[in-house]
């Protein structure tokens, strides 16, 4: 899996490509990175990736020519990559804007991009992105939630640590992902609270469930934990997974004793 990142501040994504999880799936080629400045792809002595919108208002645009450069820099070195692998058809990847329009991103589009071939992703900066732009190249726009950042690259920073930590062989433990909030293997519940050692802590114990060595009465502490959790905190995961027929018996009669 391959990302393509275009962004004024390339420096920012040294964080997924050298830290952690990310950092360390990317030592063992598990996934790469490419970075693309539109500054780069400017032709005049300032640089210039942007100017004031027409019909006025605050702030400044980022010009598409500039961004589309970057696009097609990025297909071509994408598609000569696959060429070296025998595979000779034009890149088609998607091509990700980070957005406040966009679709809300979610662990089912992070699955999504794990099991396909990576993505560009698009970091809009100042007040936004030339729509002529965004109408030419844009596939898909994806937002993190109903708020704003400075720019797109912390979004498309969780974007890649949410896939790539998808990946086979990116966690120490490949079931550690099947407990993740959200996953299928949850049903798309949150997850269980966890503990560790100390046993007792500062008055506070372990549930005895979990230190009973009973696993199936563990797996159903931890499963009662997710939906006590999820009925509290986001009932719409609950009436997601009702309308998909994911809840058990089990899992209706226990939401029912929370509600009486």
């Amino acid at each position: 899996m391959r990302f393509d990142v275009v962004s004024l501040f390339p420096d920012m994504f040294s964080v997924v490509r050298d830290l952690g999880v990310t950092g360390r799936a990317h030592k063992q080629s598990l996934w790469s990175l490419a970075l693309w400045n539109p500054r780069d792809f400017t032709h005049d002595i300032h640089r210039t990736v942007d100017d004031r919108p027409y019909g006025g208002g605050p702030g400044m645009v980022m010009m598409a020519e500039p961004l589309e450069q970057a696009v097609a820099a990025a297909r071509e070195s994408r598609a000569s990559r696959e060429a070296g692998t025998g595979v000779s058809s034009p890149d088609d990847s998607p091509v990700i804007l980070m957005s406040p329009t966009g679709r809300r991103f979610d662990q089912a589009m992070a699955q999504d991009l794990a099991s396909g071939p990576g993505a560009i992703l698009i970091c809009g900066r100042y007040e936004g992105i030339d729509q002529r732009f965004i109408n030419r190249n844009v596939t898909h726009e994806v937002s993190m939630g109903d708020f704003v950042l400075s720019g797109g690259e912390i979004a498309a920073l969780a974007i890649i640590d949410s896939a790539v930590r998808l990946l086979p062989g990116a966690l120490n433990d490949a079931h550690s992902a099947l407990q993740d909030s959200f996953n299928t293997a949850l049903t798309g519940l949150l997850d269980s609270p966890h503990y560790t050692r100390p046993e007792v802590y500062r008055d506070e114990s372990v549930p005895a469930e979990l230190l009973s060595g009973h696993h199936a009465n563990i797996a159903v502490w931890r499963r009662q934990q997710s939906l006590t959790i999820t009925a509290a905190r986001r009932p719409d995961l609950i009436a997601a997974a009702r309308e998909a027929g994911l809840l058990s018996r089990a899992d209706e009669k226990f939401l029912q004793s929370l509600a009486s």
